[in-house]
């Protein structure tokens, strides 16, 4: 990972007076770098979702809407930066006074503001002494400010609902209540940056991200290739012989359609194989140990590392951490490698921790896994799979649980021929996510309970996130088809204010309440 106290201009861990001095040097130094477009806060404000609380985050000086971007950026990392010590202090002073719930909701915030840190020191620098970039560059900082609102508001959420007893006034006044503002301040910083930054006018058909991309093929090849629904893997002799020897199949001859380095966007490179067998005849007998086996923090220039997760129900919680890079993981198919657990919401688990299978680990890739919630309606929110890990692609899975069944949390997510089963808001999360060739089961809820397949969590304008859902088949579920279609389905709700989901050239059957919607 990159230094971040070096990286930076002024030290992050300076006291609260010094550092906000050295700030607004460095605001002041940057009004003097351009003359042209200046506009004092007021102006530049309005262009805010809150103008009110905007103004009162800049010095009364004038200057061009780039360089309020660049102060606001920075602002935002220090806050975040000051957030992960009040964590990281009540933790460690306070956690075992705490009920489980909101230890767990603050477990959940200093994960969720570790990756804040991430995407806002990445954003400042990219946005630092630059005055234009290419769409691709901008919209790579738009995710990651987006994704950052998202951390900050999932982690509001969490607390606000574990901390809602008189017990713990602490954690709300001294945790949750600050939260309030600097969700505030990073919608400044997404705002200002969509201003001054990203163009009006895109001109690029499609996603960024799912284009080529000129020395950035590693990071774009697995969504062109799913794109065409297929994978071909390019292998040592070594690995392929493994591969070869666990699926019983033999993977295509590359030498035709290969520039001999597997990175001529016909070929996806594997670096090296593991494998993970139940009755040990394998590298590893579960998931969690071949996780911890792989590369940390790997650029994808030499692949994949494949784990190959052979038939088996495997009880384990997993989650992938956000070293892990450029992990795939591959099963022997639907219903026959599954990863399965039963966290649920009414256990004591939040929603963001209650899932079976978590990612956050860039440009990971599944392929013919299962994964399954077995909490049952009655234990609410109980989530399969959450992904908020860029780049991140399944292909052939399914996904089954009931209420919250499929969290796509944030940034940039790609299913393609997978199944999804749920109830209530079973597809949620605020990520830019497209499903495509997919099929999608509404199951059978509790007594008085409603069907919503989405509820998508976009909540600023500036959000570059949404919900695409891309031919593809909604039929209801054996039990729903059983209860004689006596509960209402409906193709989704909107979460946030800013909710945006859509359905296109896909197939809906006729349980579907003609409506659509739920508001």
């Amino acid at each position: 990972f990159i230094d971040k106290e070096k990286t930076l201009k002024f030290p992050l861990t300076m006291a609260s007076p010094l550092l906000l001095i050295i700030t607004l040097s460095f605001f002041f130094q940057t009004l003097h770098v351009a003359s042209h477009n200046l506009s004092n806060s007021s102006t530049i404000c309005k262009t805010t979702p809150d103008p009110k609380f905007c103004k009162t985050v800049f010095p009364h000086s004038q200057g061009n809407v780039q360089q309020y971007g660049r102060f606001s950026i920075r602002k935002s990392l220090s806050q975040s930066r000051k957030f992960i010590r009040t964590v990281d202090r009540y933790l460690k002073r306070n956690a075992h006074l705490s009920p489980p719930a909101v230890t767990g909701a603050l477990q959940d915030c200093r994960l969720l503001a570790g990756l804040t840190m991430d995407y806002l020191l990445t954003s400042f620098q990219t946005v630092n002494d630059t005055s234009a970039m290419s769409f691709p560059k901008a919209e790579d900082v738009q995710t990651l400010l987006s994704a950052a609102l998202t951390n900050e508001q999932t982690c509001l959420e969490g607390l606000t609902t574990a901390a809602s007893s008189s017990s713990t006034w602490t954690v709300r006044n001294g945790v949750a209540l600050p939260l309030v503002n600097d969700t505030k301040l990073f919608s400044v910083s997404l705002a200002l940056f969509t201003k001054g930054w990203v163009a009006k006018k895109k001109k690029r058909a499609g996603f960024a991200w799912a284009q080529p991309r000129s020395g950035s093929s590693s990071h774009t090849k697995p969504f062109r290739l799913f794109r065409n629904g297929a994978l071909p893997l390019k292998m040592t002799e070594r690995t392929k012989a493994v591969y070869e020897s666990l699926t019983r199949r033999k993977l295509a001859n590359d030498d035709d359609n290969s520039n001999g380095d597997g990175d001529d966007g016909s070929m996806v490179l594997i670096s090296d194989i593991v494998t993970v067998i139940q009755d040990g005849t394998g590298n590893f007998n579960n998931i969690t140990a071949a996780i911890a086996a792989a590369p940390n923090n790997t650029d994808g220039s030499g692949g994949f590392f494949l784990i190959y997760v052979t038939a088996g129900i495997y009880e384990e919680y997993v989650s992938i951490a956000k070293n892990k890079r450029y992990l795939m993981m591959i099963g022997d198919g639907i219903n026959q490698t599954v990863v399965t657990g039963n966290r649920s919401v009414v256990d004591g688990w939040t929603t963001f921790n209650s899932a079976t299978f978590a990612v956050t680990a860039p440009n990971f890739v599944a392929v013919n896994i299962t994964f399954r919630n077995t909490a049952g309606p009655e234990k609410h929110q109980a989530v399969a799979l959450r992904s908020g890990a860029d780049f991140s692609i399944f292909y052939s899975c399914s996904f089954e649980a009931y209420q919250d069944t499929l969290y796509t949390h944030s940034l940039r997510q790609f299913y393609r021929e997978c199944d999804v089963y749920g109830t209530v808001d079973f597809i949620f999360g605020n990520a830019a996510v497209v499903f495509q060739n997919c099929n999608l089961y509404p199951r059978k809820p509790m007594p008085n309970q409603f069907n919503a397949i989405t509820a998508q969590g976009r909540s600023d304008p500036n959000q570059n996130t949404g919900t695409s859902i891309h031919n593809c088949t909604i039929r209801p579920a054996d039990d729903l088809v059983s209860s004689n279609y006596t509960v209402r389905t409906y193709l989704g709700r909107p979460w946030k204010e800013y909710s945006r989901t859509v359905y296109m050239q896909s197939y809906i059957d006729g349980f579907v309440e003609p409506v659509g919607w739920r508001e």
